[in-house]
């Protein structure tokens, strides 16, 4: 059977349709023992470094709420409950990427992109840059990571 030509193997990769005539040793993410590319496993540290900075955020929170006094108890402890569950989110998305699920990538990329201007708000109109650089740099070094050719490689592979 005649090899197809370059811009079809590519539609069939696009189309999620593996090529009968690849070769499994070319591709290096093919063996599942292998592990995730560097630059994944630095993306998901970070993810969950994220996730447990949204879990010290969160008590740090709760106990603010207890200490001093609110006249809305309620707001406090929502907002206290969506931090955690951001955490929970970033936590799983880290451990996705960990285990090269593309389901991962989409929610962590969301974040990430919602972070620019959240650091951007935070670092510039409101004069708060120790806040602001950590979220910034997070945010820019996921990003970039999650975008480089290897990783998109590893995450776009047909299962």
């Amino acid at each position: 059977m005649p090899r197809l030509p370059a811009h079809r193997s590519a539609l069939a990769y696009a189309a999620g349709v593996p090529d009968p005539h690849a070769d499994p040793a070319a591709d290096p993410y093919a063996d599942p023992a292998a592990g995730p590319p560097r630059g994944i496993r630095l993306a998901a540290a970070i993810v969950a470094l994220e996730a447990v900075a949204l879990v010290v955020t969160a008590l740090v929170l709760l106990v603010l709420t207890f200490v001093h006094t609110t006249t809305r108890l309620w707001a406090a402890l929502v907002i206290v409950g969506f931090a955690l569950l951001g955490a929970a989110v970033l936590a799983l998305c880290a451990r996705g990427l960990l285990r090269l699920r593309p389901s991962a990538r989409s929610p962590v990329l969301m974040v990430q992109l919602l972070g620019l201007p959240i650091g951007y708000s935070l670092g510039v109109q409101s004069g708060r840059l120790l806040i602001a650089a950590p979220i910034l740099l997070a945010a820019t070094a996921v990003l970039v990571l999650l975008l480089a050719p290897s990783s998109r490689q590893a995450l776009d592979r047909v299962r």
